[in-house]
């Protein structure tokens, strides 16, 4: 038993007509989210970047050669505001990670391109996120990777459907 089945066990002595069979998975699967987030967002701040940061660094650097987004673009990609996108690219553009170009297509827009020191810093933060990662779910087999990812991309697109 672990703390999750006492909760659940002291909740059905307390509510024993409640149905509380989703109960455990569901506190499991919030506790790894915050313990695994805690350890995703250590291999960044050891990168010197947080973890929105490092998604406007790996947005444009999965965005293939020559790794240059809009800022519409990149908001949309990261599913937030124009103002927070604004805000971390100051900071990142402050460190030198990227720079704002005009638009050779718009004058009235501008380009958010990464620069060579951003690329150095996307690639070292990313081979140590994936090492990360791997750890977290090594204790799983092979198998039961491909299972419980089939198993929350079900249920990822359940909720979407439903926020939506």
């Amino acid at each position: 038993m672990d703390e999750l089945d006492v909760i659940v066990e002291q909740w059905q002595r307390e509510r024993p007509e409640l149905d509380l069979s989703a109960i455990g998975t569901a506190g499991r699967f919030g506790r790894f989210a915050m313990l695994a987030g805690r350890a995703v967002e250590d291999v960044f701040k050891q990168h010197g970047l947080q973890r929105g940061e490092f998604d406007v660094l790996a947005a444009l650097r999965r965005s293939g050669a020559p790794y240059v987004l809009i800022p519409s673009v990149l908001a949309a990609t990261l599913m937030m505001s124009r103002a927070g996108m604004t805000s971390r690219l100051d900071r990142l553009e402050a460190a030198g990670l990227v720079e704002r170009r005009l638009d050779p297509t718009d004058r009235r827009s501008f380009q958010v391109a990464l620069t060579d020191q951003g690329m150095v810093a996307v690639d070292a933060a990313m081979t140590d996120h994936a090492a990360n990662e791997a750890h977290l779910l090594a204790p799983l087999t092979a198998s039961e990777r491909a299972a419980l990812d089939a198993i929350l991309r079900k249920l990822l697109g359940s909720v979407e459907v439903e926020q939506s």
